[in-house]
């Protein structure tokens, strides 16, 4: 843009936001919520902008929509709302799931559409959808820090959208063909050097400004499915979507390896020895476990441990919301995969629950956070220290119906 953003040669990602959220804010373009640094910044004529996305062909055949929280959006959601098509929106940071539904109310006005197209109204008026939901997305909205008319695409730099779009594509709910749309100010469009995108970017198909609407015809591919040997345990506990995300690959045999995986095991040989490290924290070597069936109950302890025994340091972990078509055998895979391997398991898979006692309660709670989120045959279960703790490791299990 002429006047515009000017960008240094050999320039990086983090060059390049700054320059731009600095120029919008020196020129008097940024908008609510303000600094713009470190957001996808609102701006100026956004609403316009927005506006423009009803003259596009892949908006008005689109049935279902995701459309990113950010404010410089919201248009763009009302438009979706008006048009009554189907607007998914991503949780906050990915916490408690990857998308929540908006559902205004009956015979909503066209203030209350408003109101359900502001962040305000996504808290109000939705609904989460799981793993499960069978989501099918037509149109992806994002938003940009900055964008070339190539398509290439920068975000505020913690990876959200790519994350999000990753995670779509691996639970199916978006194609290879799914258009892309971003929503910027004419400022925010800016030439990218090809080498500052990764394998993970995400790129747009569509440009949506106050005074232009661009077409890419973008052909560099976009994101695959979740790259997870660049995926650390930190991400890993952050979105715990993520950890159901995993499990499930891994039973199909995709390679899951994580990134913090890849750097143990160029110090450990085996597989075995990063195992044995990463379960080392919360229980001794499966050969001591014994195990034992109870009626309708399989209970799996490690015998020798005197803890368990008289110690009373023992904390039990609820986990319910079991199908009835999942075996205590998927549980202990799940429970290994996410390092919350238990001292011993009470399977009750009668009554779709299952008791987990561990060393002490920050192991236990380790194991909650580990846990939530996680989805075994169609339900997500539900993970919480056990309500009334006893002594010697022994849990009143009546109080969970």
């Amino acid at each position: 843009m002429e006047g515009g953003v000017r960008l240094r040669a050999g320039a990086s990602k983090g060059d390049v936001r700054e320059k731009v959220w600095d120029y919008l804010e020196a020129s008097g373009l940024a908008d609510f919520p303000r600094p713009v640094h470190r957001r996808i910044p609102n701006f100026k004529g956004s609403h316009q902008a927005c506006c423009s996305i009803k003259e596009l062909g892949v908006f008005n055949r689109a049935r279902e929509i995701k459309v990113d929280p950010d404010k410089p959006l919201e248009g763009v959601r009302l438009a979706a709302l008006q048009a009554r098509k189907t607007l998914l929106v991503p949780t906050p940071r990915l916490r408690t799931g990857l998308f929540n539904k908006i559902v205004p109310p009956s015979g909503a006005t066209k203030e209350i559409l408003r109101i359900c197209a502001t962040s305000q109204g996504i808290k109000e008026y939705s609904v989460p959808v799981g793993l499960d939901g069978k989501a099918r997305v037509d149109l992806v909205v994002v938003g940009s820090v900055a964008v070339s008319e190539k398509g290439w695409r920068i975000g505020k730099g913690e990876g959200y959208a790519d994350m999000e779009y990753a995670m779509m594509v691996s639970m199916g709910a978006v194609q290879e063909d799914t258009p892309v749309v971003t929503i910027v100010h004419d400022c925010q469009v800016v030439d990218i050097a090809e080498e500052l995108l990764d394998d993970h970017d995400l790129t747009v198909d569509y440009i949506l400004t106050p005074t232009r609407t661009i077409k890419t015809n973008c052909k560099r591919p976009k994101p695959q499915g979740i790259i997870w040997h660049k995926v650390s345990y930190e991400m890993l506990g952050k979105i715990p979507i993520l950890k159901s995300l995993r499990h499930r690959e891994k039973q199909t045999g995709k390679d899951v390896t994580l990134l913090d995986e890849h750097s143990d095991l160029a110090s450990a040989s085996t597989p075995a020895a990063l195992n044995e490290k990463a379960m080392a924290e919360n229980t001794r070597p499966q050969a001591a476990m014994g195990s034992a069936q109870i009626g309708q109950h399989y209970v799996e302890s490690d015998s020798l441990s005197p803890r368990l025994e008289g110690s009373g340091m023992i904390t039990t972990v609820y986990v319910g919301n079991i199908p009835p078509s999942v075996r205590v055998s998927e549980l202990k895979c799940a429970l290994r995969e996410f390092h919350a391997t238990p001292l011993r398991l009470n399977w009750q898979g009668a009554q779709h629950r299952a008791f987990l006692d561990y060393k002490d309660k920050a192991t236990a709670e380790s194991a909650v956070s580990s846990l939530k989120g996680l989805s075994l045959g169609g339900n997500t279960l539900r993970v919480e220290l056990a309500k009334n703790q006893r002594n010697k490791g022994q849990v009143e299990i009546n109080s969970h119906k």
